[in-house]
Order: structure tokens, then C-alpha cells, then sequence
């Protein structure tokens, strides 16, 4: 059935206008960014579709233009619109210290990292370099690894923060595993860093491990 057909009030476009886009489902929110569906059915259908097809709005985070290439319906354009909200999130949350408040609530680290890191398939270990107000200078991915770990180097992580004059950092990185617990190893880094940075007077302000269940602040763990 075309959207043309359904109550005004309960497209997913005009329901944004009337109620907020808080108010739609996922496949509806998606809806809206596929506009118009192909000619096997609508847009809410289609996205319906590609919800289950790629595993919810996960599947689809981590999915590349190839993999979204191979559903039915999908042309460069739609891809193009997918991928694109996506990532204006993703930057929504690295936006510059001047227009976003100062990251002092450790979920709000959490928050970040999370949307960057959770849903990845290999570890990225990650920093918030942040200023004397502790507002964004900058986020930056320092290290990659493997499903089950990332080299990390206090020094390059010194340098770096030392190049954007930053005042203080926060670091995080993920568990593809799903469970968020810190290691003994996650420990024995942070400590390290902190330590490091302490000696050119950069606060290290937390260090946040995250997966797609949660997250641990090792802050709030009293281990910073």
C-alpha cells in the first residue's frame, strides 16, 4: 500500500512535523530517510525490511555501502542517505568545545564512546582531548587491534596530546567481546597514562570501557 493511500496523520514525515521525531519507531525515523519506497512497496515497508534483513539499527551501523548494495530496493541514493544520517550523528558528538557543553558527567563520555565504539567488531582505543573547561577539542582513534585487544602507547597518546594543546583526556575503547568489565591489563594502562600525562600537568579524567551491554567507568571504580 503507497504511503499516498494512508492517513495523512500517520505518515512518518508528517507524524515528525506533528509529534517530534522522538515519537517514531526506528523503522519509521528510517522511513523518513528513504523517502519515497521502490516499486515493490513503500518506504515504512522497505525499512522494515532492511531493519531485519541487516539485525536493527546495529547491523545497519556497521554496515558498509557493499553490504547494504545487496537489498532489494537499495540504489546508490538511499545508501547514500543511510550512511550519511549515520554518520551525521556520529559527528553530532564530536562537535567542536564552542557549541557543546563541558563532558564533566562520566556518562557522557560513556554516551560518546559508545556510539563511536560499542558496535564495533575489533578493539579501537580512542581519546577526548579536551581543554582547560574540559569542552572537545578533539576526538581522535589511537589505536586498532584485533577482536581481543589494541596495542597501546602512553607516549604517542602524550605526544598527541601535547600537539592540541590539550588540558585534559579522556580515554575509551571497546570490547567486541560484549562485556564491558575493565582487565587487569585495561588497569595497568590507565595507570600508566595517567602517569605520563600527569608529568606535563594533562589531567587524565577517566577511562571508559564499552560494548553493546554497557559500560564501566574505571573513574567511578575509584581507579584513576
Amino acid at each position: 500500500m503507497r504511503l499516498d493511500n494512508w492517513p495523512r496523520t500517520e505518515r512518518p514525515q508528517q507524524k515528525l512535523y506533528d509529534r517530534g521525531a522522538a515519537s517514531l519507531s526506528d523503522g519509521e525515523l528510517l522511513a523518513v530517510v528513504l523517502r519515497a519506497g521502490p516499486a515493490h512497496g513503500n518506504s515504512v515497508t522497505m525499512a522494515h525490511e532492511l531493519l531485519k534483513l541487516a539485525g536493527g539499527l546495529t547491523g545497519i551501523s556497521r554496515a558498509s555501502s557493499f553490504d547494504l548494495a545487496g537489498i532489494r530496493g537499495l540504489g546508490p541514493s538511499r545508501i547514500a542517505a543511510v550512511l550519511a544520517s549515520l554518520e551525521l550523528g556520529r559527528r553530532y558528538l564530536e562537535a567542536p568545545g564552542e557549541v557543546r557543553s563541558s563532558l564533566k558527567d562520566p556518562g557522557d563520555a560513556a554516551r560518546f564512546f559508545k556510539a563511536r565504539l560499542a558496535d564495533l567488531p575489533y578493539e579501537v582505543f580512542g581519546g577526548l582531548f579536551l581543554d582547560a573547561r574540559h569542552r572537545l577539542i578533539r576526538y581522535e582513534e589511537l589505536f586498532r587491534g584485533t577482536v581481543d585487544g589494541a596495542a597501546v602507547y602512553p607516549r604517542e597518546v602524550l605526544k598527541r596530546a601535547l600537539d592540541l594543546n590539550s588540558s585534559a583526556l579522556i580515554i575509551g575503547h571497546n570490547h567486541p567481546s560484549g562485556v564491558a568489565e575493565p582487565s587487569e591489563a585495561d588497569r595497568g594502562i590507565t595507570q600508566r597514562l595517567s602517569r605520563a600525562l600527569a608529568l606535563v600537568d594533562i589531567r587524565l579524567l577517566d577511562h571508559v570501557v564499552v560494548s553493546r551491554d554497557g559500560h564501566v567507568s574505571l573513574a567511578e571504580r575509584g581507579w584513576i
